[in-house]
């Protein structure tokens, strides 16, 4: 008769505890689980540049790379020679510019993450009669751009010293159809894939 009740009163007490550790949310017999390690982030950040070095390189410049999903800056160089007219020196930036943006990211910048979807081999001339005089002339037309490639050429260039500063640049394309301008806007930047540059008829300006 002892026994018995000794061996409900052991029960009893194992069901209450099992109660109380349910009520709190503990599993009596809960196995680890391990889901490895947080995924990896872009970091979209570079080491800063050293200017002297690249002044010595070059005309100091800035173009516009894709990192995750929006377009961030990066420095880099151009080769302008002493002494070339402002037409000339124009030319030479936005074709400089033009090449940095289709060159491969470097090793560094593959690992913070930056990429480019402009591709060699585009080249860039001037206006044509009846052009603003301010037109740059692509030997792609700027529609038969990826949207990535077009914003990264429009801010691209309208942050330097190949457009008026505005902002915006106008470009062409080989054939005869008319330049438009171009615009780079924060939801350009931000959404290159989905948010194509707005652009306008320049007739009249």
């Amino acid at each position: 008769m002892t026994t018995r009740l000794v061996s409900r009163a052991r029960i009893g007490a194992v069901s209450v505890l099992a109660l109380l550790l349910a009520g709190c949310g503990i599993r009596a017999t809960e196995v680890p689980t391990n889901f490895g390690p947080a995924p990896s982030r872009v970091r979209c950040s570079l080491a800063e540049p050293d200017v002297s070095a690249q002044a010595a390189r070059g005309l100091p410049v800035q173009v516009f790379l894709l990192c995750g999903s929006s377009l961030v800056t990066v420095d880099r160089t151009v080769r302008v020679p002493d002494g070339a007219a402002d037409s000339e020196r124009r030319m030479l930036v936005a074709q400089g510019l033009l090449d940095q943006l289709a060159a491969p990211p470097s090793p560094a910048e593959k690992e913070a993450g930056y990429s480019t979807d402009v591709r060699g081999g585009i080249t860039v001339s001037g206006p044509r009669p009846g052009d603003p005089e301010d037109t740059l002339r692509l030997s792609m037309a700027p529609d038969s751009l990826t949207s990535y490639a077009l914003a990264q050429i429009v801010c691209t260039f309208s942050d330097s010293a190949a457009a008026e500063g505005d902002g915006s640049v106008v470009l062409g394309g080989p054939g005869a159809g008319p330049p438009r301008r171009w615009e780079c806007t924060d939801g350009v930047r931000a959404r290159p894939g989905s948010k194509e540059p707005p652009s306008k008829d320049v007739a009249g300006e």
